[in-house]
């Protein structure tokens, strides 16, 4: 009897040491499948809508007349709709009716209020200004919710000017340049906060928590970059990658559009101290030169491979 017990207690301790990290490893697999799922079926949606600005009533308000701010809820309502399954829509007021958490956790562990419109997602989407590079303004728009057929609780926040794309810049189009650069923001037209199990946890960024993200209102670009936890070392962009490669063999350098997303997104991010400079992106303008992006200032511009050394942060493929 005595040699049972034992046996019995040795199996208890070995399965408590064990059962923790084998049910994370069951929860990051299945996250990670619905998640690819997700951004499969918000492509899909995405390529059948003709254009994807000016949905929804957005004017500015007055002494005389109040702010009518419908912009996100009406691209939901009317456009979004019509191409994904949706089960319930949420007004900017009634966000937990569609599962949105109150609180969730960022990526670098901090504890932060779920953003319920443009300005408290990030600022910087509403203004920016860089000395001798002109300045940015929009108006902040509030968020919408909704809930998918497939039990994800999904907000949005949009933005219904977005123009211009990035190879359109490179032509020599200045519809979406300001001044000498080019402002990340001009070209978001949906970003998009994923819940995949609503509201019941662990509500945090990297797990159940994602973003998708989707630029240019005509061939749009999607994206869902899933970015490491920290920088990787100071390096030329010809040598980003090889440093993503040794943070972890299965990340990488992200896309320009995927780190225009991520700084969207900083706050979900732990990126949004004053301290963020110039990010590369795997984006080439020539053989010699790849799109950064400036987490500070918001604007993205290319600069030679091999002469300045540029912070860097991978993402998981």
């Amino acid at each position: 009897m005595a040699e049972i017990l034992l046996s019995l207690t040795i199996i208890g301790v070995v399965a408590a040491i064990t059962l923790p990290s084998l049910t994370g490893n069951i929860n990051e697999r299945t996250w990670n499948t619905q998640r690819k799922a997700l951004y499969a079926r918000f492509s899909q949606a995405i390529a059948l809508m003709p254009a994807l600005n000016g949905y929804g009533t957005l004017t500015e308000g007055n002494e005389s007349t109040s702010a009518v701010d419908t912009a996100a809820e009406t691209f939901v309502t009317e456009g979004l709709s019509k191409v994904l399954k949706i089960n319930n829509i949420c007004d900017s007021d009634h966000l937990a009716d569609c599962g949105i958490a109150s609180k969730l956790t960022a990526t670098n562990g901090a504890i932060i209020n779920f953003p319920s419109k443009m300005s408290e997602l990030n600022p910087g989407l509403i203004s920016a200004s860089t000395s001798g590079y002109g300045s940015y303004s929009a108006l902040d728009t509030k968020a919408a919710a909704f809930e998918t057929q497939n039990g994800e609780s999904i907000i949005v926040y949009y933005n219904p000017r977005c123009i211009g794309s990035l190879n359109e810049m490179d032509a020599g189009n200045t519809a979406g340049r300001i001044g000498n650069t080019y402002y990340a923001q001009l070209n978001m037209c949906a970003n998009f906060i994923y819940d995949l199990n609503g509201n019941k946890g662990p509500n945090t960024v990297g797990k159940d928590i994602g973003f998708i993200t989707v630029l240019y209102p005509y061939d749009s670009a999607v994206v869902a970059p899933v970015p490491l936890v920290k920088d990787a070392p100071l390096s030329y962009q010809d040598e980003a990658n090889a440093e993503c490669k040794k943070m972890d063999v299965e990340s990488r350098l992200p896309n320009i559009d995927e780190l225009s997303a991520m700084f969207y997104n900083k706050i979900l991010l732990g990126m949004q101290h004053e301290e963020m400079g110039h990010y590369w992106s795997s984006t080439l303008f020539s053989a010699s030169q790849a799109w950064s992006l400036n987490f500070n200032t918001s604007f993205r511009f290319y600069y030679p491979r091999h002469q300045d050394m540029r912070s860097t942060r991978c993402v998981k493929r």
